[in-house]
């Protein structure tokens, strides 16, 4: 991989330079925000914070400055700046919910997370059989466990369940955008791709909320 190359992959980016995506490049700052957000709902009483709430909150702020740089500087190191906090925040959430929801060990809750590798690698290559999908096709394992999960826990902890329907649903809709950027690029020059991260800074805080809130009603029981 040329980690020099330019990339243009977004119907904003017309051209070379740091400010050609500028609505993809300012919008990252909803994913700070909602970090900032979810960092002081996280804050338990005394200072403290529960679970890994607060590791969360900050792979979310470094999806927002690693996806900035990215729709900034639009190269191949600057791929892997975005999309390596995303996958340590899908590592770290699945992590946590396999320890505190699920009740697994540390030992088996690791080694539940690290199936989502497989997991990813023989769905994504499923998903991308659907042209349309295009490269959308790598999130689209993501909505999709997280409902299995909403299934899976549906009867032992159907708030958190519920929770995880809304966070797919989230999810869904910005696949969405994100797929329809370059096809809607005639109708809508400045591209659809800002909603995808829009819509993807209120998922993330909403799924570290629900996580949060099921660690608040635990710790009442």
């Amino acid at each position: 991989m040329d980690l020099t190359r330019a990339i243009d992959g977004y119907c904003e980016r017309l051209g070379p330079g740091l400010w050609a995506e500028p609505l993809n490049a300012l919008s990252n700052l909803a994913f700070l925000l909602a970090a900032l957000v979810m960092w002081r709902r996280c804050r338990r009483p005394g200072g403290k914070s529960k679970g890994s709430t607060r590791l969360l909150c900050l792979l979310l702020a470094l999806i927002g400055i690693g996806s900035g740089v990215f729709h900034t500087f639009a190269q191949g190191w600057a791929a892997l700046a975005d999309v390596v906090p995303i996958g340590m925040f899908i590592l770290t959430y699945l992590f946590a919910v396999n320890r505190d929801v699920l009740g697994l060990s540390s030992g088996m809750a690791l080694g539940a997370t690290a199936f989502f590798l497989p997991y990813a690698g023989v769905s994504g290559a499923l998903f991308a059989r659907l042209p349309w999908l295009g490269a959308s096709a790598g999130y689209a394992p993501v909505p999709l466990l997280i409902l299995i999960y909403a299934v899976v826990l549906w009867r032992r902890c159907p708030r958190l369940a519920r929770g995880f329907g809304l966070g797919a649903t989230l999810l869904l809709l910005s696949l969405t955008a994100r797929t329809l950027d370059l096809p809607l690029c005639g109708l809508w020059p400045p591209g659809t791709h800002v909603y995808w991260h829009l819509l993807n800074a209120g998922m993330l805080a909403w799924m570290i909320e629900t996580y949060r809130c099921h660690l608040a009603e635990v710790r009442k029981t």
